[in-house]
């Protein structure tokens, strides 16, 4: 297990006498992310199988989870990332021992390189999200958080691909608490899920414009939407402007930085939004990110 198992703590000032609000820590993994858990298994299935090399196609987050699991396991990575990915992401993977590669505008266009890239029988490749042995990574967070808060009611998470999404629908169902409430989270330019919701199978957005770029996904999962309709749900759309605002009112009440991508779930606490109106028990998913830093958000907070 690459993984570690990350702190549940109470919001120091959200939580109230009638509503609890959680906060699942996932920026504390090793990598920044939850995508070390995924990410974590299908690179050791893939070290398991004799695979010598992964290939992961990514905006930053899970090419960094893959290059920490690949260098933890004596796996060589490369990692296709798009022009938008900051050089001081490019600089952490290389950090982290993988070779990137820099190609395509956006990141479907990366993972048509990576595809290209990833042949012969000792390369593995390693998809963002759509992938059903990262989403049974992903599902330990429901192990955990219902071993730490078995009452929760209602869970906030950020949508981008949806590989976040179906591992913690696969929990639930794995848990038999099909009873819980699932919060989806999107910036409005990037509300790809809302749109596949809206119209019952995943669309193509025609373009991504947001500073939650993590959540830049053109299409989801499939999965995740069809099986969203066995729980009930709400799908939340957004500004830029108020998923900032989540991530600096976290950097000032945790002295923690995270990415805009997660910044809108912590937004619905924070806007104390209709969705959890009725919610008693809530946990946010707070998924991280590497792709920030202490000077952007003190300059977003001025």
């Amino acid at each position: 297990m690459l993984h570690i198992r990350t702190p549940l703590i109470l919001h120091p000032d959200l939580s109230t006498a009638s509503r609890r609000i959680w906060l699942k820590l996932e920026n504390l993994q090793p990598c920044g992310s939850f995508k070390l858990r995924g990410i974590g298994l299908l690179c050791s299935q893939a070290a398991q199988q004799g695979k010598r090399k992964v290939i992961c196609p990514s905006g930053g987050n899970a090419g960094f989870a893959t290059a920490v699991a690949a260098a933890r396991l004596g796996l060589k990575a490369c990692i296709v990332v798009p022009h938008t990915t900051p050089e001081s992401t490019r600089s952490r993977i290389r950090k982290a021992g993988a070779e990137v590669i820099v190609h395509g505008k956006v990141w479907d266009e990366s993972n048509q390189r990576a595809r290209e890239l990833a042949h012969g029988a000792d390369t593995e490749y390693v998809p963002a999200f759509d992938h059903p042995v990262l989403w049974q990574g992903h599902s330990s967070l429901i192990d955990e958080i219902l071993e730490d808060c078995p009452q929760v009611d209602t869970l906030v998470t950020s949508v981008g691909g949806g590989g976040l999404l179906a591992g913690l629908l696969t929990g639930l169902i794995r848990h038999q608490r099909m009873d819980c409430r699932i919060i989806t989270c999107e910036t409005e330019g990037s509300a790809s899920f809302a749109a596949a919701v809206q119209a019952g199978h995943p669309v193509k957005l025609p373009r991504i414009d947001t500073v939650a770029s993590s959540l830049g996904a053109a299409m989801v999962a499939a999965w995740p939407v069809q099986h969203i309709n066995d729980f009930p749900h709400q799908y939340v759309v957004l500004s830029d402007e108020q998923a900032i605002m989540g991530v600096v009112r976290f950097a000032s009440d945790l002295r923690q930085l995270v990415e805009p991508a997660c910044g809108v779930s912590l937004a619905v606490a924070y806007l104390d939004h209709p969705a959890i109106a009725n919610a008693q028990e809530v946990v946010i998913v707070v998924c991280g990110g590497v792709s920030i830093s202490a000077q952007r958000v003190a300059g977003w907070a001025d």
